[in-house]
C-alpha cells in the first residue's frame, strides 16, 4: 500500500488535488492530510469527498512550516499507519488518472533492482493549471548521482512530488532540515536509494504547480535559498563526492569554489581541504588551476577593501 501525505496549507488549488486522487484508476492507497494551522478551513471541502477516498484529517494547531517545513513533513508522515510506501504529494500539485495504477503494475521490476525511490514524469503548470514546460521524462534506471547532475545542468527537473519512497528508506535517513527544504528532496533521494537505482514510470504524469504561492517562484527568499544550496553544497563535497563520477566531481567542485567567492568566505582552510579534494578526486593540474584562482581571488578583494 501506499500512504499519500499531503501537508495542507493553500486551500486555492487543494480541490484539483484531491480530485486527482479520486479520478485514480487503482485505489490501493491511503491519504493522510497533516493541516499546518492554516487560516482556510478544508472541512466543507473534505466532507464533499467523504467516501470518495480511504482519508484521514488531521488538524495541527500550531503553524510548523513557517518554522520548518521538514519538520511539518515529519509530523505529517508521523500521522500515517504502515504502509510500505510514502509519498508527499503538494497541496496544489495534480496526478494524472493512472499513476497509482502504473506504479503497482512496474512492482516486479521494482522489485527486482531493489529500488526505494520511485518518481513519475513531470510537467509544469501555472495557477491556471496551464501547462507551461515539457514533459520531463527520465532513463528507467537511473543513479541518484546521474540524476543530480542532470537536475544542475537543466536537463532534466524533480521536486518531492512526483517519488515515492519506502518507509525504511524514509526511517533509516530522514529529511535533512535545510531551510524552506530547499535541496531537503535533493538530498533525500541520494540518501534513500542507498546505491540502488532510481526507478521512472514515464507512462504517467504527476503535475507540478508553479504559482505566486509556492516556494518554487523565481525571486521568492532568494537570499536564504542561496544560503542552503551552500549548505547542500558542503554535504556534496564533503560527505558525498565520491559517490560520483570524475566529470561530475570536476563540476560541483568548481561550483562549490565559485560559490565561496562569491560569498566571501575564501579563507585558508578552504584551500588547503579543496586543493586536497581536487588533488585525490581530478589531478595536479586541476588543483594548481585551483590554487591561481584563490590567489586571483584574494588579490582581488585586498584591492578592493
Amino acid at each position: 500500500m501506499i500512504s499519500i501525505i499531503i501537508p495542507f496549507y493553500k486551500f486555492t488549488f487543494f480541490e484539483e488535488t484531491l480530485q486527482s486522487l479520486v479520478n485514480q484508476t487503482d485505489k490501493r492507497f491511503k491519504v493522510y492530510i497533516g493541516d499546518d494551522a492554516s487560516p482556510e478551513n478544508p472541512a466543507a471541502l473534505l466532507d464533499k469527498y467523504n467516501g470518495q477516498l480511504d482519508l484521514i484529517y488531521q488538524r495541527f494547531e500550531t503553524n510548523l512550516g513557517g518554522i520548518s517545513l521538514v519538520q511539518q513533513w515529519d509530523r505529517c508522515i508521523a500521522l500515517s499507519a504502515d504502509e510500505e510506501w510514502l509519498m508527499i504529494l503538494g497541496d496544489d500539485d495534480v496526478l494524472s488518472s493512472h499513476c497509482i495504477e502504473e506504479f503497482y503494475k512496474n512492482q516486479e521490476e521494482i522489485k527486482k533492482n531493489n529500488c526505494n525511490v520511485i518518481r513519475f514524469a513531470t510537467i509544469e503548470i501555472d495557477g491556471d493549471s496551464k501547462i507551461i514546460s515539457k514533459e520531463y521524462t527520465h532513463p528507467k534506471l537511473e543513479k541518484a548521482t546521474d540524476s543530480l547532475y542532470r537536475k544542475f545542468f537543466k536537463k532534466s527537473r524533480g521536486s518531492l512530488s512526483e517519488q515515492i519512497f519506502k518507509r525504511k528508506a524514509y526511517d533509516k535517513h530522514g529529511f535533512f532540515n535545510y531551510g524552506l527544504a530547499w535541496y531537503a528532496d535533493d538530498r533525500a533521494w541520494l540518501e534513500f536509494s542507498e546505491s540502488h537505482s532510481i526507478y521512472t514510470i514515464n507512462s504517467a504524469v504527476v503535475n507540478f504547480r508553479i504559482s505566486n504561492e509556492n516556494i518554487s517562484r523565481g525571486g521568492y527568499k532568494q537570499k536564504e535559498k542561496q544560503d542552503v544550496k551552500f549548505q547542500f553544497f558542503n554535504f556534496l563535497i564533503f560527505s558525498f563526492l565520491e559517490k560520483f563520477d570524475k566529470e561530475q566531481k570536476k563540476y560541483f567542485l568548481l561550483e562549490y569554489e565559485l560559490m565561496v567567492y562569491k560569498i566571501r568566505k575564501a579563507t585558508f582552510r578552504f584551500w588547503f581541504s579543496l586543493f586536497l579534494l581536487i588533488l585525490k578526486n581530478i589531478n595536479l593540474t586541476q588543483a594548481i588551476k585551483f590554487s591561481r584562482r584563490y590567489l586571483i581571488h584574494l588579490n582581488k578583494n585586498a584591492t578592493t577593501t
